[in-house]
């Protein structure tokens, strides 16, 4: 096993709790000289704020551990590619390397839709590794919408049948 695969097992891990309060399983954690320092998961819902994504999670954990917004010499691994609003945190938060599991070709923006984090005109831009432990990644993520999609339409059915 990797050095890479090894982390982004424990961001699958904190996907595993975002899954666990019926939340899109999506896990973060941020490393630096080979320490986890912080780590973050999908809170959506539970927190019921827009802005409470794993990698933001994770982010705010960092910043405050190590005393510092600038996270230059840390390593962030995350599950899923991230959204215009974490790609843009990412790179204002100066992450130096980002390891992505599985891409998200309706929304990333590392990328699949956009590319924000290497975007040549912005004043920083990430080191990005894609594909580490894609299969884990998106078998989690396509089980726990295939699960949403039953339990919605047996909901749906319980409510035409009454």
């Amino acid at each position: 096993m990797t050095v890479d695969e090894r982390y982004m097992k424990e961001a699958l891990r904190q996907a595993r709790k975002a899954e666990a309060l019926e939340e899109v399983p999506i896990g973060c954690v941020i490393v630096r000289e080979g320490q986890v320092i912080a780590r973050g998961y999908n809170r959506r819902n539970t927190d019921k704020n827009t802005l409470s994504h794993a990698e933001l999670n994770a982010i705010r954990k960092a910043s405050k551990k190590t005393g510092d917004w600038r996270l230059e010499d840390c390593t962030m691994y995350i599950t899923l590619e991230p959204c215009q609003m974490c790609a843009g945190a990412i790179v204002q938060a100066r992450v130096g390397r980002v390891v992505i599991g599985a891409m998200n070709p309706k929304a990333g923006c590392a990328g699949s839709v956009l590319n924000l984090l290497e975007h040549p005109q912005f004043n920083h831009q990430a080191d990005v590794e894609r594909g580490v432990l894609e299969k884990e990644c998106s078998e989690m993520l396509s089980a726990f919408f295939q699960h949403l999609r039953e339990s919605r339409k047996k909901e749906k059915n319980m409510l035409t049948n009454k």
